[in-house]
């Protein structure tokens, strides 16, 4: 069953906005159906498939970068290949998409009006935390904005991730978060044994709470945000292990 009035997408004119569930593919379990990820061990020519399913429904180009929980960020051109090593895209050019693929982790989609620029961010956990001493992934692509000139009347929509009920992590997760801000530990509530129940949506409001102009919508930490939850609806990692990804995207149409 799918959660009501789901997917919640902004609605912002200039822009086509995404987010993908499991139907609509060719997939067989337990990558049923519209799995987008193809290194997930899923046949190549069923994820051909579903990913060009998906360019048709678009009417645009969704660009698959290869994710590693990182803070790359990349400048998505027309000629821009599928794969490129990087956790986050940019670009002012019409008929591409920036496409995340997650199957837990949060995505994060930027759109400035004025400035004709859309982005995209990967951001579970590690890449939203930073390496040690190092920004995170929303904070590289606050950088690149800010380059452009695109960060006063921003919009910001969050999707669909693991839950604050479902994602249980250490203590090295919650210190990660807590050294940077330490506010973060609101979003962390203790289950024994070292273990803490982790709210990855309210962590990234809390970072672009600080981003001065910036508007953001969507994911609320709300169950009906939760892929752990909706089984039929989205893909989840940590609920399935082998299981496929689906994907948020943002194009410019104007």
């Amino acid at each position: 069953m799918k959660p009501e009035n789901f997917p919640l997408l902004p609605h912002w004119p200039g822009v086509k906005v995404f987010c993908t569930t499991r139907d609509g593919g060719v997939s067989v379990a337990p990558y049923n159906s519209l799995n987008l990820g193809d290194h997930v061990g899923d046949s190549p020519q069923a994820v051909f498939h579903n990913r060009q399913w998906l360019a048709e429904q678009l009417q645009q180009r969704p660009v698959f970068m290869r994710q590693v929980h990182g803070s790359v960020v990349a400048q998505l051109h027309h000629d821009t290949p599928d794969g490129q090593l990087a956790d986050a895209c940019f670009t002012v050019e019409r008929g591409l998409a920036c496409t995340i693929m997650v199957a837990d982790c949060l995505p994060v989609l930027f759109h400035h009006p004025a400035k004709k620029v859309v982005a995209a961010a990967h951001a579970g956990w590690r890449g939203l935390a930073g390496a040690a001493g190092q920004a995170g992934v929303l904070e590289a692509v606050q950088e690149t904005l800010q380059g452009l000139g695109a960060m006063q009347d921003l919009r910001v929509w969050l999707g669909p991730c693991i839950g604050p009920t479902a994602f249980e992590v250490g203590e090295d997760v919650r210190q990660a978060f807590i050294a940077h801000d330490p506010l973060a530990a609101s979003a962390f509530h203790a289950k024994g044994d070292a273990k803490y129940l982790c709210d990855l949506a309210q962590l990234a409001r809390q970072r672009l709470a600080q981003w001065p102009g910036v508007k953001v919508e969507g994911n609320d930490s709300t169950p009906s945000w939760c892929t752990f939850s909706h089984a039929s609806v989205f893909f989840s990692y940590r609920r399935d292990g082998v299981t496929g990804r689906f994907a948020t995207g943002i194009g410019l149409l104007e």
